[in-house]
């Protein structure tokens, strides 16, 4: 075969590469190791588009590169298969979760396959199948089993603090907890029953349940996260959601919130989201006190960074949520603050927080006092101030915070601006209002003064200075079916873990996918949910885990997936590390990505991985934009006008499918086959043609512009598709797919097969001696796309490898040793086709057990220059002279240039300019 026959080599190699198992990595101390990771995928039914592969190509050029340079690489591939859109799906057809899941994910490898990955896939793991969740279920139980010491500054075993509390109490310990936890001494613990033991553990475990404000779906039957939620409404299905306080488990990651926001510093990632962690974290250094209320013995608990602006408070404001609201509404205020709350509760706090134009807000017809001057304060309540955020109540300085001073001023109430003790310094600029003296803090420096305050606070025991942060515990379940079950029972309503022996826990037997009639969630369906011991049989948790439980700690167990004793062994562990390369979308910023890094240093406290952070480096891969395609029907007709010609008649735009499109130019036979409506369709033709409009959007299936790979493939195979989606800019950017492009690429792939065939398809490689142009050609390529892929600049190699193959086929080079080391560097871009030539070539070897070429200095120095030459400043004649020549005799070789002489017509010159390198300019 001396053709390029794409279809048959793809195929060839892809099974060749199954076969001999060449991607298996194994534990080899000998070798550095180099740990390449995609973000988890979910395997949705319409499979891969374009845009999808874009980040895989990267990682699988970069995998194949390191395994060129010696490195021991695992580079894995599996599924989060968990999650809502099999769970909706098996509740329209009743067709169990894991049949979709299945047929998802045999799509999704075929098609990863088909583009020929170098991935591990015996190390494939699902986070649906049992032998994977079980080890999820094991960390949930280390996580409930485990509490936060702030001496020791990481997780401790709770039996650690049982120990503690059986020597002196709760007087002493110093750990992550609930608000205000119930002190006691070792007398009390001991006296305790086994029930209000277990209560007060639960306000010091690092997995707790507790009753929260969620996002309720009933429409669902779930509670949906903040990224599930726009605008009052469920991303899928448009279902109204409202946000309510619910029993459920969360994470107290807010224990870790210190060494997240430290551990950003030693990670290469994108500092755009490193950024958004650290907002998200929100470090705040300020004051907590608490404001009397008027008429009832309860408090309002605020917190502050600014608590030196004290005079300038002028009204409280609460979230709708506060558990405090339907107490402080009074009857002349009932109706309208009850309507207003029904309202605002119910946005999601992304909204909410999003939303910085509307305000909104309802008197409750309460007060508070202010305990520094004695002063009334009415008591608001206002969505801008969120339940999860702090103590859900702000004090509000309107003078010195927009948000405080908006409101105010809508709702007509007093702004007063602090100006004494340097408080001016830190108001809202130009916003006026009443000026009013700062009291005792006066003539103090702000430090100074908040240090007063916070004194006066902790000495009338109303408050102190507080470090807080915005993030709040991650809420760990879902009323769903399609998860992970908690492995929890309830004894006399208090949860216990399962045994270990028991585990996996799984997911039982139901005949709907839906709530029960009373509202529990899907798992109360089950014939027999409940768990057996000793002491008797208790029922089973019913929600089961979020979608996040699985991928955050998934690149664990990649290193030892069929380890039935451990998660990972210490060794696999320790020998592959933190992922050296991460590749994803950076909105897992705040998800995914900062829940990882969470359960990575739990794991690491209490010694089951040897590292903290999970990934050392990261790169966001940017999005494929579609390209969209449109027709243009005439008015009132089924006559379409060619786009060249619009300016004379009156149209209106269609997207068209963009398979039925080349090159902008429509395939009229197949629009009129696409719809029944366009069987009978006329065209406006423009030089015998109808020419298409075009517009980069997103890729949707509503604007006919996705692209399956599948299709690029069978056209022009998958070596063609990998170099295109490099070659349409840098990886984090974002560019369109233009088809219209693809044939450059492949008639690359075609013009290198010619250095080995000529168009007879006769075999022309030799072992001559390459010119040493053919081997500067060579080694030029082979520096810059070492350089290129180091720094993950691969559409720059890509045009490198078309300027190389054209230079060397402009030099007539058919030569092996010039060949064979090009073909080694281009084959983590084009695989298949660099396989299949080196073979031809006679090697025995796969092109993957060779060593990348070394780039050799001698046949890069420039043993020439080619100088323009210039007469009165026009450029007359190019003058190629060895690069080590003097100046002076660079001036000599110049006049002497016989095509030179007749533009100096035997005059003297009057100035001879010369740089060296660069160019000869003569003044006559």
């Amino acid at each position: 075969m001396s053709e390029y026959n794409f279809r048959t080599i793809e195929k060839k190699w892809q099974d060749r590469w199954e076969q001999s198992g060449i991607f298996h990595a194994r534990l080899d101390p000998g070798k550095p190791k180099f740990y390449s990771l995609d973000m988890f995928p979910y395997p949705s039914g319409a499979g891969l588009h374009v845009g999808h592969p874009l980040g895989y190509i990267a990682s699988d050029i970069v995998t194949r590169y390191k395994r060129l340079k010696g490195f021991n690489v695992l580079h894995p591939m599996g599924y989060d298969s968990f999650g809502l859109p099999a769970e909706q799906y098996a509740i329209q057809t009743g067709q169990h979760p894991a049949i979709t899941t299945e047929e998802n994910i045999r799509r999704y490898t075929e098609q990863l396959k088909n583009i020929g990955f170098a991935f591990d896939w015996e190390k494939e793991v699902r986070t649906s199948d049992p032998e994977y969740y079980r080890w999820t279920q094991w960390i949930f139980m280390q996580l409930f089993d485990s509490y936060y010491d702030l001496d020791a500054d990481k997780a401790l075993p709770i039996a650690h603090l049982v120990s503690l509390f059986e020597k002196e109490g709760s007087r002493g310990v110093r750990a992550v907890c609930d608000e205000d936890p119930t002190p006691f001494t070792a007398d009390d613990w001991l006296a305790f029953s086994e029930s209000e033991k277990q209560r007060l553990l639960l306000q010091y475990r690092l997995t707790f349940l507790a009753e929260t404000t969620v996002n309720w779906c009933s429409a669902l039957g779930t509670v949906l996260s903040n990224d599930e939620v726009k605008d009052g409404f469920s991303e899928r299905g448009g279902h109204p959601v409202e946000r309510k306080r619910m029993m459920q488990w969360s994470m107290r990651i807010t224990a870790y919130a210190e060494r997240l926001l430290k551990g950003l510093n030693s990670l290469d990632w994108p500092e755009p989201v490193k950024e958004m962690q650290r907002n998200w974290i929100g470090r705040s250094v300020g004051a907590e006190m608490v404001f009397a209320i008027e008429g009832i013995e309860e408090t309002i608990k605020v917190f502050t960074t600014r608590i030196d602006t004290i005079y300038g408070v002028t009204y409280l404001a609460l979230a709708p949520e506060h558990e405090l609201v339907e107490q402080l509404i009074t009857e002349d205020q009932r109706e309208e603050a009850e309507q207003y709350v029904a309202q605002a509760k119910n946005r999601s706090e992304r909204d909410r927080m999003a939303d910085v134009k509307t305000i909104s807000g309802a008197f409750t017809g309460s007060y508070a006092t202010n305990p520094f001057n004695g002063e009334r304060i009415p008591i608001w309540i206002a969505d801008y101030v969120l339940a999860g955020y702090g103590t859900g109540a702000v004090m509000a300085v309107p003078a010195h915070d927009e948000r405080d001073y908006n409101f105010a001023r809508h709702f007509d109430l007093e702004i007063r601006q602090v100006i004494e003790g340097s408080m001016e310094n830190g108001s809202f600029p130009g916003k006026g209002g009443t000026l009013i003296n700062s009291g005792f803090i006066s003539g103090m420096v702000m430090q100074d003064a908040m240090d007063k305050a916070i004194a006066f606070l902790e000495e009338k025991g109303i408050g102190k200075g507080k470090i807080q942060y915005k993030m709040r515990d991650a809420i760990f379940t879902r009323q769903r079916y399609w998860g992970e079950p908690l492995p929890v029972y309830f004894k006399e309503g208090l949860p216990y873990l399962i045994d270990e022996k028991d585990l996996p826990l799984r997911l039982p037997e139901v005949d709907k996918y839906l709530p029960t009639e009373d509202g529990a969630p899907p798992l109360g369906r089950a014939r027999d949910w409940s768990y057996t011991t000793p002491e008797g049989t208790f029922p089973l948790e019913m929600s089961t885990m979020p979608g996040w439980a699985g991928s955050s700690w998934y690149f664990f167990r990649y290193m030892d997936p069929t380890n039935e004793k451990e998660f990972v062994s210490k060794e696999a562990a320790a020998y592959w590390g933190a992922v050296d390369l991460y590749i994803g979308g950076a909105e897992h910023a705040t998800g995914h990505l900062l829940y990882s890094r969470f359960w990575t240093k739990f794991l690491f406290d209490r010694g089951w991985v040897p590292i903290e952070e999970p990934f050392g480096k990261m790169i966001n891969q940017g999005m494929i934009q579609g390209r969209s395609n449109f027709v243009y029907r005439k008015k009132g007709t089924n006559t379409f006008v060619s786009h060249g010609l619009l300016d004379k008649y009156e149209v209106i735009s269609m997207h068209v499918e963009v398979g039925m499109v080349h090159n902008d130019q429509l395939d009229t036979e197949a629009f009129r086959n696409w719809r029944p409506d366009l069987a009978d369709a006329g065209f406006v033709l423009e030089e015998g043609k109808y020419v298409c409009g075009a517009e980069v959007e997103k890729m949707s299936k509503s604007k006919y512009n996705v692209v399956n790979p599948d299709d690029v493939i069978e056209q022009y195979g998958a070596d063609t598709l990998r170099l295109y989606e490099m070659f349409l800019g840098p990886l984090e950017q974002f560019k369109p797919w233009n088809t219209n492009g693809i044939d450059g690429v492949f008639k690359f792939l075609k013009k290198l097969w010619r250095l080995f065939y000529d168009a007879k398809g006769n075999w022309q490689v030799s072992d001559q001696k390459p010119e040493m142009a053919a081997l500067k050609v060579l080694h030029k390529t082979i520096r810059k796309v070492e350089e290129d892929i180091e720094r993950h600049s691969f559409n720059t190699s890509v045009s490198s490898f078309m300027i190389c193959v054209n230079e060397l086929s402009a030099l007539k080079c058919h030569q092996r040793s010039v060949l064979e080391p090009l073909l080694v560097i281009l084959s983590p871009y084009a695989p298949h086709i660099a396989e299949e030539l080196w073979e031809r070539l006679g090697h025995d070897q796969s092109i993957l057990q060779q060593r990348y070429p070394t780039a050799e200095d001698k046949y890069l120095v420039e043993s020439s220059h080619e100088y323009p030459v210039s007469i009165n400043g026009k450029m007359r004649v190019k003058l190629s002279l060895p690069s080590d020549l003097s100046r002076e005799e660079i001036e000599e070789a110049a006049l002497a240039h016989e095509d030179l002489q007749k533009w100096i017509e035997g005059k003297i010159p009057k100035k001879i300019i010369v740089v060296p390198g660069k160019i000869v300019n003569i003044v006559i």
